[in-house]
């Protein structure tokens, strides 16, 4: 063939995952179109954990509420510790308080953000998680999943989740657990898991997950911060110590990105789930899942187009 006619045939996109800036150096980027996840050392500065830590302990003993937010407590502690950070193990939704959400919005994190979404971000979903000692009956064990499970948005690689580590997370506390170069793999069926003691509410797994996958445990020290693709598979293990693994999370997504329909998709037992819930809860009318994230979503840099 001639020259011309070489120059023709569209080249593959080297980069799938990353966007174009200057950001993110060719070897960063190349490491998370190959894993999916890119750990960054001391993103966030001890004074901004520590403000954050305040404030979950403000929630804690309910000198703060937070419209919206869901608690999630170990009700059988609270005899034993009362209203206190013993007994909360996430608080979830936090974008109403204003403390908290400072966390979405601060600069080195959304500079970073943006080599995966683009410049119109919102923040989607808000988690500040507690994992609390917990050595025998596994409750805060989290089994492997990939988050996009629980979105009723796209494209999936518009959407990232920056996770900091409010205090050093390795495999005794049960950091992050990660299957590297899984993000390039569907979405799987999800459910909740057949194993022995209580599973919480929406803690929900890959059906037919292989325990024999290779892992990665994400040692993490405070203030290091991972940014993960919505496909990646994770998880996290229990916490055999006797002190608290605190983490502050959200997932961002291009503002640019559409709503889905999750009816006759492996989504669609987790829209009657969380409508049971809401029902339960709120007293509230079915409503859709995309209506639910809709309601949850706020912008932090940009302009909202879609989403």
């Amino acid at each position: 063939p001639t020259s011309a006619q070489v120059s023709d045939v569209p080249q593959p996109e080297r980069f799938r995952y990353t966007l174009d800036n200057n950001v993110l150096t060719t070897e960063q980027r190349q490491f998370y179109e190959d894993n999916g996840y890119l750990l960054i050392k001391k993103l966030v500065s001890d004074e901004d954990i520590e403000r954050f830590r305040k404030e979950f302990i403000r929630i804690c003993k309910k000198e703060v509420r937070v419209p919206g937010a869901m608690i999630m407590k170990k009700e059988a502690l609270r005899s034993q510790y009362g209203q206190s950070e013993s007994v909360v193990n996430k608080v979830q939704d936090f974008q109403e308080d204003e403390e908290l959400f400072r966390y979405c919005t601060l600069p080195q994190i959304l500079k970073y953000v943006e080599c995966f979404t683009g410049s119109n971000i919102m923040a989607m979903h808000t988690m500040l998680i507690n994992k609390l000692p917990d050595s025998d009956k596994q409750t805060f064990l989290h089994p492997m999943h990939q988050d996009l499970h629980y979105f009723p948005f796209r494209p999936a690689d518009r959407i990232v989740c920056a996770w900091t580590a409010m205090e050093r997370a390795d495999e005794d506390n049960g950091c992050l657990v990660v299957q590297p170069g899984s993000h390039r793999e569907p979405l799987k069926p999800h459910g909740y898991p057949q194993w022995e003691g209580k599973t919480n509410k929406l803690f929900h797994g890959i059906l037919d997950y292989d325990e024999k996958s290779p892992k990665v445990h994400l040692v993490m020290e405070k203030g290091d911060t991972v940014f993960f693709h919505p496909l990646l598979i994770h998880g996290s293990g229990i916490n055999k110590t006797s002190g608290f693994r605190k983490s502050i999370s959200c997932h961002f997504a291009s503002s640019e990105g559409y709503y889905i329909d999750v009816k006759n998709t492996t989504q669609a037992d987790l829209e009657k789930e969380m409508q049971e819930m809401l029902r339960n809860k709120y007293d509230m009318p079915a409503v859709e899942l995309r209506d639910i994230w809709n309601f949850r979503a706020r912008l932090v840099h940009g302009e909202r187009i879609n989403l």
